[in-house]
């Protein structure tokens, strides 16, 4: 997530050096895990520097790859609120909540957040829920931690 300020700040140069003073040529897009989202402070403060007139850049895309539990831990033990999501709510801005295995879904929900985008220049946030087949990393065994959620992906086709 440390990446996210500086993907910003290079957007906001670019801008500035272009001349592009309604922030409509270039965008960022920042892909994030769930977990990260709403846990790591960085965000929080990025999110609150984006309607500043220093560093405003005309709206992030902000896609949360959402694996419904943050390494091992379960949401409600790693936040308190409902979604991973909840921290964009101070830009009362939209955030989309989407099933990851619906192609059609993703792609009707990044036109739409791309719309919003353009028309109000503000950030816009994807919740995309969808499970991590083999875990964290490799080092993780997940069925130790999350034996029912694994049993029901290990029964679920892969795509």
């Amino acid at each position: 997530e440390f990446v996210n300020p500086v993907a910003l700040g290079r957007c906001r140069a670019k801008q500035d050096r272009e001349g592009d003073t309604h922030r409509t040529e270039s965008m960022t897009i920042l892909i994030h895990g769930d977990a990260a989202f709403i846990g790591e402070g960085v965000v929080q403060e990025t999110l609150n520097l984006s309607e500043l007139p220093g560093y405003r850049t005309g709206g992030t895309l902000h896609v949360v790859l959402n694996n419904q539990i943050g390494f091992t831990t379960e949401p409600d033990e790693a936040r308190s609120c409902t979604y991973a999501t909840d921290i964009a709510k101070m830009l009362q801005i939209p955030i989309f909540h989407v099933n990851g295995e619906d192609p059609e879904a993703v792609a009707q929900v990044v036109n739409l957040a791309m719309d919003f985008r353009k028309e109000f220049e503000k950030d816009v946030v994807i919740d995309m829920y969808a499970y991590r087949r083999l875990g964290h990393n490799e080092g993780d065994e997940p069925r130790f931690t999350q034996p029912a959620m694994y049993a029901a992906i290990e029964s679920t086709a892969s795509a």
